[in-house]
Formats: C-alpha cells, sequence, structure tokens
C-alpha cells in the first residue's frame, strides 16, 4: 500500500528534503528519455516535462541522471550535478545495441521512463526485468493521437510489409512506429507507477496527477524589464501576442491569425519564438499571415523568461482535439508565471488550470477571440490585475515545489525500506 505523508498541504523546500531524509538512504533516479535530440525533449534545452521532474527530485534531496538517445548532442539547461549519458539513436536492429547500452549504464535506485514509447518505456520494461528495479512511468502524451487515435490499424499489401520489415528505412525499424506504440500502451499495467499532467491521460490511463509547472523564481516579473526586452527584440512598435512555442495545426494558431484578420489592426503581430522542429508548417503560416508574424529563433531555456516578459498577450488557442486534450501546455505557466495576461480556448484541463486568471474562448472562434484581443488591450490595468493572479496561482499550484510534493507521495512507497 501507498505510504501517506502525514499532515495536508505542500512541504517547503527544507521539508521536502528532510523528509527523504528521515524515510531512506540517499536515492538516485535514472530517468529514460527516448528522444534527447533537437527534435525531441531536447528541443527546449531544459523546459519540457522531465527536466521539471528533474528539479523537483533535486528539491527532495534525490539524485538524478538522464539517459536518452540522440545523433545531435543537444544542450540540456540542466546542473553539473545531474549526469546525462547519451546513445546513438539507431533504427532496430542497431537501436537494441544503443538500449542494452543504456540499461547497463543506469545506476539509480528508481527508474522513470518519459513517454510510452518503445525507445523509453519499452527500455523501461526490459531494464525493470534485468535490474530489479522498481519502474515508473510518467505519460504527457498521448502518443497514438498521432496516428489516428484507438482507429489506427496496421493495413499494407504482403509487398509493403516487406519492405517496412527489410528496408534499412522500413517503417519496422522505427522503434517508435504506432504499431510498437499501441503495443507499448498496453503494457501501461506493468510500470510500478504511473504520473500523468491531465485529467484527459489519468481517464485514459490511470495514474497519479503530477501537474506541469515552472521554476516561478526564474520566471518571475519583477526581475526583468519588459520596455527594455521590447526594444531588445525589436518589438516596441508593436501590442505583442505571443506563442513562446512550436506552431502545429492542432495548437490553433491559424484561428488567431484568423481573429488578427479580422481586427486588421497595423500595430498587432504574433511572435512565434522557437518555431517548428518537425515540418514546414511555420513557412505555410508565413504564406498566408506574414504581414503579422515575427518569428524570433529558438532561444536558451535561461532566456525564455525575458522575451516572455516582453509579451502583451500569452496566446494558448488550442483546437480541439484528442492530442490538445491531453496536453498541458507548458505556455500556459510562462504567461502565469510572468504575470501576463492569457488567451486561451476551452480545451482539456485549461479551463481548470486558469480557473479565472485567463480569458477563455470556445476553440476555433476566432470573432471571439479578436474581442477579448480588444478588451485586454483596451483595459490594461485590469490586464495587470489578472496576470498578478495568474502567477499566485501558478505559485500556488503550479511550482516546482508543488510538483516536489506530488513527487514524494510517488516515490516514497519505493524509497521506504520495508518494516
Amino acid at each position: 500500500m501507498p505510504v501517506e505523508i502525514q499532515g495536508e498541504g505542500k512541504l517547503n523546500s527544507t521539508q521536502l528534503g528532510s523528509s527523504v531524509c528521515r524515510h531512506t538512504m540517499p536515492v538516485k533516479v535514472s530517468i529514460i528519455i527516448g528522444d534527447l535530440s533537437g527534435e525531441g525533449a531536447g528541443r527546449w534545452g531544459g523546459a519540457e516535462r522531465p527536466f521539471l521532474l528533474t528539479k523537483a527530485f533535486q528539491k527532495l534531496g534525490i539524485q538524478v541522471e538522464i539517459l536518452g538517445f540522440d545523433n545531435d548532442n543537444m544542450p540540456l539547461s540542466v546542473g553539473p550535478e545531474v549526469t546525462v549519458k547519451r546513445f546513438p539513436k539507431n533504427h532496430y536492429p542497431g537501436f537494441l545495441k544503443s538500449a542494452a547500452q543504456l540499461i547497463q549504464a543506469i545506476e539509480g535506485d528508481i527508474i522513470y521512463a518519459y513517454k510510452t514509447k518503445a525507445s523509453s518505456f519499452g527500455v523501461g520494461l526490459l531494464a525493470k526485468k534485468w535490474l530489479r528495479k522498481p519502474l515508473i512511468l510518467d505519460i504527457d502524451d498521448w502518443e497514438m493521437s498521432w496516428h489516428g487515435g484507438e482507429e489506427w490499424c496496421y493495413q499494407a499489401t504482403l509487398k509493403q510489409r516487406y519492405r517496412d520489415l527489410v528496408k534499412a528505412n522500413g517503417a519496422f525499424r522505427q522503434p517508435d512506429h504506432p504499431i510498437y506504440l499501441k503495443r507499448m500502451e498496453q503494457k501501461v499495467h506493468q510500470a510500478d507507477a504511473v504520473t500523468v499532467h491531465t485529467a484527459f491521460l489519468q481517464q485514459k490511463f490511470g495514474g497519479i496527477y503530477i501537474p506541469n509547472g515552472k521554476d516561478v523564481n526564474t520566471f518571475d516579473p519583477s526581475q526583468y524589464d519588459s520596455l527594455a526586452s521590447r526594444q531588445q527584440f525589436g518589438l516596441e512598435p508593436y501590442k505583442v501576442l505571443m506563442f513562446p512555442g512550436a506552431p502545429r495545426p492542432y495548437k490553433g494558431v491559424e484561428d488567431l491569425l484568423a481573429a488578427l484578420d479580422i481586427l486588421q489592426r497595423p500595430d498587432l503581430r504574433l511572435v512565434i519564438v522557437g518555431g517548428s522542429p518537425y515540418d514546414d508548417y511555420d513557412q505555410t503560416l508565413h504564406q498566408r499571415w506574414g504581414k503579422y508574424i515575427i518569428q524570433i529563433p529558438k532561444l536558451r531555456h535561461s532566456e525564455m523568461p525575458r522575451i516572455v516578459s516582453a509579451a502583451d498577450i500569452i496566446v494558448v488557442p488550442q483546437r480541439d482535439t484528442a492530442a490538445a486534450k491531453a496536453q498541458f501546455p507548458l505556455k500556459l505557466t510562462d504567461g502565469m508565471a510572468m504575470a501576463k495576461p492569457i488567451l486561451a480556448t476551452s480545451v482539456g484541463d485549461i479551463p481548470n488550470i486558469l480557473n479565472g486568471t485567463g480569458h477563455v474562448v470556445q476553440p476555433g472562434d476566432s470573432q471571439a477571440m479578436a474581442q477579448k484581443i480588444t478588451e485586454i488591450l483596451a483595459d490594461p490595468k485590469a490586464s495587470q490585475a489578472m496576470g498578478e493572479c495568474a502567477r499566485q496561482r501558478c505559485i500556488q499550484l503550479y511550482s516546482i515545489e508543488t510538483i516536489a510534493t506530488s513527487l514524494h507521495r510517488t516515490v516514497l512507497p519505493f524509497i521506504t525500506p520495508p518494516k
């Protein structure tokens, strides 16, 4: 049975660390990431969920090592006390050798696999069996949603099946092909514990809710001069709607740009920070709405609070899709922590995350977005007050300390010596 923490509420940093020390010898967690490259968890340096979990574990006094696959050696925003072990990102059969090397390099007492992929959870299941160590699975996306969800099935001619299996770049050579993803989802129950970050994922896979969050000490508006940031990035002449992330069709950026078409205000700009590492979708947006878009190259994680401080509004216009419902957009906590007005859509957990500290409209409703943009910009004092409420909510519910408290309840059964 899980070991409950005595008392209620969050633990402060001192309590978090000391509570672990009272129960156990020093503990180390090995986080397995299937893709550490610039197209995977490494694309924002240190902003993705496994790095937030790393910081939360450190608050608990638990050591962390990160193990993953990549071929680009993408720099990560982790401290020198976090060991990062990289292994070649190969297709089958070479992937099996890389996976074996990763498993042999695991030093942690607890294995924490990030995502229901063969390259992470599958490797974690093998490590659990070979090393006889507990395995926790963290799910922050419904991976099959990218392939049609429950309806997906592999259909191919005999000739195509042969190609997929035999050719060097065949579909079955890819460790995270949907045929393997589907099998991994069927094995979720084999994890010793599961953590999720949205109600959608909890309903689908069960598990313990651990929200996404933000380092509210780094993302602190009092440390940045908004005007100076706007000048630094050449945004001073504009009212800035900011999308700090990778545009994809389900994220609703087109609906937001359609709202700018409705408004026809020459002072409005949508600032996209980073862009998509997956395809040429950015170019598609520029071709139709280039006059509204300012694209800023991907910044180091440490620079993100500065660019967010330059925004007038943070926009999170998700569309009503399974992929969007499964996600906890980090853009929300970017804006909340930096006390910015937020314009989002009522998709998934977004209304509950904001809970009145941001503006929420129906997904795909460009007319409503246009109206809210006008209202937000017309009343700066009210917008600032709402932004301050959003920051306080972020501190209370989505800080690293909050994540650490939830993780403490999750890992404690595995680190408390049996009586």
